[in-house]
Order: structure tokens, then C-alpha cells, then sequence
């Protein structure tokens, strides 16, 4: 049964993961995972209007963003830890939940929603299709060309070193994807300085070393992808070609005129798309 005191930290074997728990205390449980290159604040402008509707929001700062939870190797990165983690944390809430990720956080949300389908209610994924749908669009899309960087990111010490330089190509390409000025300085702020950048660049790191048995199958719950048509990274044959990997109910939303960026662009109208998913009462 679901605590009455706040949930700010999940322990997972040596690595101690922050949440952010707020909203009020019996509310619908919403679980809310980020994406690179991003750490759980990147939700502070969605939850208001989640509580509003009566949620109770877990953000969920992930392994090598959380500082006390940073594993050295690649190998701590992989897909099976990620998924482990939310489900650890669903566990710790005490009841099946809403979940929501964006980005990186949308894929381990695919992953979490196939295998421990039980322990959410519904899946709003923001950005990101299933994994199966991403891969298949390499050959079917311009989707290939438009993920040059993650070979970019096997390459050791050079992107760190790019990635943290003030002012240089990495804030060019930042704004060039839609974020703000503000956005790019709580990058640096949030990722650069608080030695958090290694620990995001371990998600791509383990990329190779995801076996196919791990591999998101199809999920069974209520399911809202939210695509939008400035989105720099993700191609919409990507995102269309999900509707397959759900064998329940299933939304494909378009947001037209926002960037990858959702929940900071458009914060209200992503929290009223994952209100109606969650079924949560406007109040």
C-alpha cells in the first residue's frame, strides 16, 4: 500500500537514485522519467497541472544523473538495469502506476511497460516510438541520418570534451534542436558541472551490449505516443510505425510547431494529453 510520506530516494543495490515526489499525498500515482540531456527537473513545468488534476508525481532523477548513483562502467547502463530501476521505484509506491517518459526515459518506459506490464496502468511516451518501431525505420526513413551522434557518443573522451564546452558547436546544436538559452544553461548547470555528462553518455555506451533477449515486446496497456513535427532527432515514420508494438489501446498524438524539447515547450498541453491517457478528473 502506497506510503503517506514522501518517496525522495530509491536504493538500488550501491547507487542511491533522488525523486521528486510532490503533489498531493493520495493522489493518482504518475511516474515521470527524463531523457538525455536532461535530469528530473525537466518535468517542474508539466507537474503543476498533473496536481491540479489530482496526481501525485515521481520524478525520477536516473542512474548517472542521480549524483549518488553513477555507475564507472558502460555496463551499468543497459537497458535491463534502466527498466530495473523503474520498476524498483513502482515497487517502492506500493500500486501500479501511470507511467510517462520522455526521451531516453521514454525508452526505458517501452521496456518497463513490456516485461513488468503489470505494474502500470497506462504508457505515455513522449518523443520516442518503441524500440522495435526505431529500429525498423533505419531502413524505411531518413531515421539512420538522423542518429549519427549516438556513433558519435562510442567514441571515448571526445564527446566529453565537446559536450561540456560553453559556447562552442554542442550550445549551437542544443538551440538548433529547440532549447532556449535558459534550457542550455541548466545543461551545463545540471549536466556539465555536476559531473553528470559521463553517466548520460553511458546510455548510448551500452547501446551495443543490449542483447535481443532484452528487447521491449509488445505492451498490453493503454498506450499514448506524442510525437511533434520539429522533433530534430526522431522521424515520423518512426513514430508510426509503433502502433503495432501495442496490442491495446492506442493514441499516436502529433504536436505540430514544437521541438523534440515537449515537456519544457509545451508543458500544459502535454500534461492535459497525459491526463486523458490516465483518465485524472479536471478539477
Amino acid at each position: 500500500m502506497r506510503t503517506a510520506e514522501r518517496l525522495t530516494e530509491l536504493r538500488r543495490d550501491d547507487l542511491v537514485l533522488d525523486v521528486i515526489d510532490d503533489g498531493p499525498l493520495d493522489g493518482t500515482p504518475v511516474v515521470l522519467l527524463h531523457g538525455f540531456p536532461q535530469r528530473a527537473s525537466s518535468w517542474n513545468g508539466v507537474t503543476p497541472h498533473l496536481h491540479k488534476r489530482g496526481a501525485r508525481t515521481y520524478a525520477l532523477d536516473q542512474r548517472g544523473y542521480s549524483p549518488r548513483g553513477r555507475p564507472h562502467s558502460r555496463f551499468g547502463y543497459r537497458a535491463s538495469a534502466l527498466v530495473a530501476d523503474v520498476h524498483a521505484l513502482i515497487e517502492a509506491i506500493g500500486e501500479p502506476v501511470h507511467l510517462v517518459g520522455h526521451d531516453w526515459g521514454a525508452a526505458g518506459a517501452w521496456g518497463v511497460a513490456s516485461r513488468h506490464g503489470g505494474s502500470i496502468k497506462t504508457l505515455t511516451a513522449v518523443s520516442v516510438p518503441h524500440p522495435g518501431a526505431y529500429v525498423r525505420s533505419y531502413v524505411r526513413s531518413t531515421q539512420a541520418l538522423k542518429s549519427y551522434y549516438i556513433a558519435l557518443f562510442q567514441l571515448p573522451f571526445l564527446p566529453e570534451w565537446l559536450l561540456s564546452r560553453r559556447g562552442g558547436i554542442t550550445d549551437r546544436l542544443l538551440r538548433g534542436s529547440g532549447m532556449t538559452g535558459e534550457m542550455v544553461e541548466t545543461y551545463h548547470r545540471e549536466i556539465v558541472e555536476s559531473g553528470a555528462l559521463r553517466g548520460a553518455l553511458g546510455y548510448y555506451r551500452s547501446m551495443p551490449l543490449t542483447s535481443r533477449q532484452i528487447f521491449p515486446g509488445r505492451v498490453a496497456r493503454p498506450t499514448t505516443l506524442v510525437w511533434s513535427d520539429g522533433d530534430v532527432a526522431i522521424t515520423r515514420k518512426s513514430a508510426e510505425l509503433t502502433a503495432p508494438f501495442v496490442t491495446a489501446d492506442y493514441t499516436f498524438e502529433v504536436m505540430g510547431g514544437v521541438s523534440h524539447w515537449i515537456p519544457d515547450e509545451r508543458p500544459a498541453e502535454l500534461a492535459e494529453i497525459i491526463a486523458r491517457r490516465a483518465g485524472l478528473d479536471a478539477t
